[in-house]
Parts: structure tokens; sequence; C-alpha cells
């Protein structure tokens, strides 16, 4: 898939909530941390469970002054939260979002935790509990984890409207929005959404070309202009028996039409650059849970499918009138994801315990057709060895999890288990491998007072692979060429991990964390022959990180209403490059991030306003052939004002891009090896206007 892409729904089971003891002697009303012990009776219901020990706990009276439409909006505002997402999971057993609802982790493959959290209901939810996920019985989560708590209303819809424009060359964004409907008939509980991710990008600027003796050949006036619209239409089904058996079913289909065009006006040319694309894909999903002797056992199912045809179209004319240069590529590609998984809970004494087994089958068929144009006008075909290829991946992981409290601030949960993988790709050049990876980890949670939680982690992980990357590939835009490499295998790694969280009262939290990995086979650039190059695995690569992220709030100084949110990281990577041997950054790596986000709720009033700022840097792109650079001039700032009760809708205007944002790119391209003469370099800088955007939003 060229995007990633997330669609629709999760299981939602059994939760918790605030007792009136966690009330007592709280800095804010709203705002408490839960007992060490609960005397309210635990049922099946999510509104009447105990809060979870040690959690700090935000009732919905908190969220008041932000006149929150969704769960999403509550969310957000948790001080020192920032949601995230799994960068890439492997199957259904790994990572996830650091967002609980009713007590269970947000599963599902092809959809987003804030995509699900903007379709529940603010007057839903009976409360948020921020919590250390080591406290919990769910392996795989670390650091802090928000739970959010709400219960199914007899039908209640939300919509938001997001139109924008731009103030130079693009056509104006005017149907991205979402509308959503929940609702319950009996016990069979549905929500039903449609929406549509839209996008009207686009730059223009001047690109200089150098030669090797840095003399200019070529001045380019480009525009670059890019297009798309991706509706999605899902539903999602539960329903719970009398017995609490819990059953769900998750359905979602999406369609993406996608267009790049960029004009570039040359010295005696016009090249005119175009890519589409017309996908299409679905996902079915569900689980159903049971009790079963002691525990509980939970049975999941997912099958996912995509089509994804691709066109490019690169076309040279020349002022003197000589025939033209034309470059025209189809790609088809489909992809199959199909996975099963069982997991077994069950609780002796105070230990946790979980068993999970995981199978999955996974695919991708791919091939390209590559035509040139010839100076009859006719486009012939050309031959692409290795073009053409299927790779499929039979997978089988099993794991066992154990927790318990080590004392009354301190929790300790690990899990132990291997993986098993069959790659298989078809050609002349196809391979059949299998691997044995074990992997697990060791977390820890210890709130050492009340105001400070530390987090620790010792993991041994597998990543996922790009199933592209073992497909011989070639971008006509760039002139780059990949070779494909069946030999690839998943990267492993050890990652370490610590955070620690601060809260300020009604200062608001702070939260620092820090982590390393040492990485065996990650995947870069390597040489293939004399003059060729594909991915390929790359040993001795380290990643360091630290992270600071938070929320300051000015109530304390009087400003009643204001905060600030932020979140900085940096990371430092380095490998071994297969070329020269040196030790060079990590082909586009992230270097560093600043977000800054201010608000201000006016009290007494329905009027807000803010702004922020945000920034980042990463490191070069190396290939064997060439080193690229991408840089964010100035970064990107944006400031809004946001009425909250305008005939009962939420209406928001927000201006981006006010110091004016260049963004800039630069390649340095060789004769042949890096190591050697220089062929040209290109350098171009690019601009893209202010950014007008509207936000309405509502309830039904």
């Amino acid at each position: 898939m060229r995007y990633a892409q997330l669609i629709c729904c999760t299981a939602l089971l059994s939760g918790t909530i605030i007792t009136p003891v966690a009330a007592q002697n709280a800095d804010d009303p709203a705002e408490a941390e839960a007992p060490q012990s609960a005397d309210a009776e635990t049922v099946n219901a999510a509104d009447t469970a105990p809060a979870n020990a040690g959690a700090r706990v935000f009732t919905p009276d908190y969220f008041t002054q932000f006149a929150p439409q969704t769960a999403l909006e509550m969310v957000q505002r948790v001080p020192g939260f920032t949601i995230e997402e799994a960068e890439e999971r492997r199957g259904l057993g790994q990572g996830g979002s650091n967002v609980l609802l009713n007590g269970e982790r947000f599963s599902a493959k092809s959809t987003d935790i804030r995509t699900a959290l903007g379709r529940i209901g603010a007057d839903s939810v009976t409360r948020l509990e921020l919590l250390d996920a080591a406290s919990l019985d769910i392996p795989g989560l670390s650091g802090q984890v928000v739970n959010l708590v709400y219960t199914s209303s007899g039908g209640s819809g939300q919509f938001r409207w997001s139109p924008s424009f731009r103030t130079r060359q693009t056509k104006p964004s005017l149907f991205d929005g979402e509308i959503s409907y929940s609702g319950q008939i009996g016990k069979l509980e549905y929500t039903l959404s449609l929406e549509n991710d839209s996008f009207r990008n686009g730059n223009n600027g001047i690109e200089n070309v150098f030669d090797g003796n840095d003399m200019l050949i070529d001045m380019r006036d480009e525009i670059l202009f890019v297009d798309g619209d991706r509706p999605k239409i899902s539903a999602t089904f539960k329903r719970e028996a009398d017995n609490g058996n819990v059953a769900n079913l998750n359905l979602a289909y999406e369609r993406f039409w996608f267009e790049v065009r960029e004009d570039s006006d040359r010295i005696g040319s016009f090249r005119d650059y175009f890519e589409t694309e017309k996908e299409y894909n679905y996902e079915i999903g569900g689980d159903y849970e049971f009790g079963l002797g002691d525990g509980r056992l939970k049975l999941i199912g997912l099958h996912r499918y995509e089509n994804s045809p691709f066109f490019f179209d690169v076309l040279t004319s020349f002022d003197d009138g000589s025939p033209g240069d034309g470059v025209r590529q189809d790609r088809f590609v489909n992809e199959t994801e199909t996975i099963a998984r069982g997991e077994y809970r069950w609780k002796g004494g105070s230990n946790d315990w979980q068993i999970s087994l995981e199978g999955a089958l996974n695919s991708l068929d791919t091939g390209r057709e590559l035509s040139v144009l010839e100076p009859d006008g006719d486009y012939v075909p050309v031959a692409l060895p290795g073009g053409d290829a299927t790779v499929k991946e039979k997978r089988a992981e099993g794991n066992v999890t154990w927790g318990r409290p080590l004392a009354p601030n301190l929790t300790l949960q690990t899990s132990l288990g291997a993986e098993y993988s069959q790659i298989s790709q078809s050609g002349p050049s196809g391979l059949t491998r299998s691997f044995i990876r074990p992997k697990g980890f060791v977390s820890a949670a210890w709130k050492v007072n009340d105001t400070l939680d530390v987090n620790a982690r010792v993991e041994r992980s597998v990543g996922q692979l790009n199933f592209f990357s073992f497909v011989a590939s070639s971008d006509i835009g760039s002139g780059n060429e990949n070779a494909g490499n069946p030999e690839l295998v998943p990267q492993q790694s050890w990652d370490i991990e610590i955070e620690a969280t601060k809260t300020l009262g009604p200062w608001g939290s702070v939260t620092l964390s820090g982590d390393y990995r040492l990485i065996e086979d990650i995947i870069g650039q390597i040489p293939i022959g004399e003059f060729g190059e594909a991915p390929g695995n790359i040993d001795g690569t380290r990643v360091f990180g630290i992270r600071a992220n938070g929320t300051l709030k000015f109530d304390p100084i009087g400003w009643t209403g204001a905060r600030l949110e932020f979140d900085t990281r940096y990371r430092k990577a380095r490998l071994d490059d297969p070329l020269t041997g040196e030790r060079l950054p990590v082909s586009g790596n992230l270097k560093y991030d600043i977000d800054l986000d201010f608000r201000h709720d006016i009290s007494n009033t329905d009027l807000a306003y803010g702004g922020g700022y945000s920034a980042f840097a990463q490191e070069a792109g190396f290939r064997l052939n060439e080193i690229s650079q991408f840089t964010l001039d100035n970064g990107s700032s944006y400031i809004f004002v946001e009425h909250k009760d305008v005939a009962g809708l939420k209406i928001r205007a927000t201006v981006e891009n006010l110091i004016g944002t260049g963004e800039d790119f630069a390649r340095t391209v060789y004769a042949g090896r890096r190591t050697g003469d220089i062929a040209f370099t290109e350098a171009r800088e690019r601009s893209f206007g202010q950014i007008f955007r509207f936000d309405v939003s509502g309830t039904f």
C-alpha cells in the first residue's frame, strides 16, 4: 500500500468508573486519583465498574470549558497525554494505540483511534482514566495510557465539515468531512459512518541544476498539484449477551483517488509529469469473547483486501521541435491479509495470565508494464525483469504473558514468545525461506509518590517487512531503480525505554522519556551487481531518542482557561554504510521535531482562540548513486478562533503557514556510485502560501 490507511472499529468491552471516595481532596473536583482498592461491586456494565487502582480520573465536568462534542476532543485535552498510534503493527498482537475503550485495546487494522473516538459522543462518556500500562493485564502496552469509559446511548450522531482554501495554485478542498450515527436495537449496538479525507495540495518555485563543475545548466519553473479523495463507509456492531459473552463485527469499504501533476518549464524544454492511483479496499473483522473455565477466551478474525492500480506518465517536449522523450508505466498491485487470533486470560490470586496464538496469511501480487516514446510518436513496450512477482508469507506466533503487583506501588509484566515465518517469492530469482524469531518483553510501573510515575520496558521485537522491497521497481520521475531482493529478512532489535511522568497539580503535567535500540538487519540500500541497488539488510544500527511532552496550565497565575501543549523529541541513528563502511545517519531518519499548541478558552463565554508552531528536521536520504535532503524552512505556524455554540454548532476558523514556510529539496546525483564523480546537482525552493481552514461540527 502506497499510503498508510486506517478505517474502522474494534471490540468495546468491559470498563471501569470513579467512586465518590476518589474525588476527595482532589485539586480539581473533576480530576482525581482512583483509590488503591475499590469497594463498589463490579458488574458487566461499563458505568458501574470501579476505577483502575492508581489512575488519575477525569470526569466530564473537567472538560466543560472546551464544550466537547466527541470523545476525541476530551482525550486530546487530558493534561500531558498525547495519542499515539503503532507505526507498523505486525498482525494484531503487537503494539497498538495508547488509548483503551472500556478497558479493551483498540485492535482493528484499518482504522485509527482518533477516528473511532470521533464517533463516540461526549454525552456518552462516563470518565477518562490516565494510568500506567504495566499496571494492566494487557500485553504489549507501555507508558501512559488513557482508558475511555463510556456507555451506549439510545441514538446519537456526529458530523464534521472541514473545507480549506489555499492562496496559491491549488483548487479549494470542499468535501472533507464525516457523519456518523450510533444507536441500539435491543442488545445490539451499532455505529454507521461515512467520511471523506479530501486534500488539494501543491506548491511552486524555481529549481536550479548544476553540472559536476558547479556550473548552471538548467533553470526550471515548476508547479506541483496534489489532489486526492478517500471516501469510506464503515459499520460496527456489538452484542453483549446476558451471560457476558460479547460479539463484535467490523465492516469497512474505501475508495482512494489520487493525482499528482508537476509542470516543469525548463531551458529549451517542458516536462509534464503525471501520476495517479485509483484504489479500492475492504476489511471484514470481528471477535467473540466468552467465559471458559476460570478465565475468558477471545477469538478474533480479520480479512483485508486492497487493489491499487497506478499509472505514471512523463513527457518532455523540446522548443526546437525535436522528437519528445516519453515514458509510461502501469503498475498493478493486489494485497491481502488474513489473520486468526485467540487470547485466553485468567487470574490466579494476584497473578494475571494470558496465552495467545496468532496465524496470518499475507500476500502481495504486483506487475508492471513500461513503454517508451519512439520518434514516430508511438509508445513501445520495454521488458522489465523482476517487475512481475508474487510474495507470500505464512506466519504464526505464540506468547505467554504474566503480570502481578510486586508492591502496592510497583507492578511487573513479562511476556515470552516466538514467531515462525515462511516467506516465498515467485519468479526466476524467487526463494522460499523460513525463520523462527524469539520475542518478548519485561515492563514495570513504579508509582514513586502521588505526583511521580516511572515506567520502564525492555523488549525483544521483530520488525515488519515491506513486501515491495522484494520486487524490482522504478521511479520514472527521478530516474532511480531498485532491483528485487528475495533475501530480505525482518529486522530484530533490543528496545530499552524509560518514561517518567510528573503531575504538577493545577499547573498540568510533564513527561520525560528516553529510548535506546540495538537493531539487527535494518533495511537500507545495498549494492546489487556492478551498478544496481536494492533494499537489503544492514547490521550494526543503534538508535537513541529523547522526548519531552506535556501540558502547562496558566490558571494559577490568574489566566483562567489558558494552556500550552508541547511535544518535542530528538533522535540519533547511525549505521555502517554498505558502500564505504563509514558511519552514516540512517537514511531519512527524523532528527528532531517540535510541536507547540496554545489555547485559551475565555471564561464565561463560548469563545476560544490560540495558535501553534511546529518544526522538524530529518537526515539526508542515501542511495548508492545519490544523496538527497528535504528541508522545511521556518517551521509551520497557525492561529485559530473558535465559537462553541453557533445555533448548536461548533465553528472554528484557522489560518495556517503564517510565516511563509518553504519546502526545499536538494539532490546530488553521481555518474556511478557516490564514491565517484558528480553527474549533476538539483536545488529547489518551493512555497505554498497561506491556508484558510474552517471546521463546522455538531451533534444530532
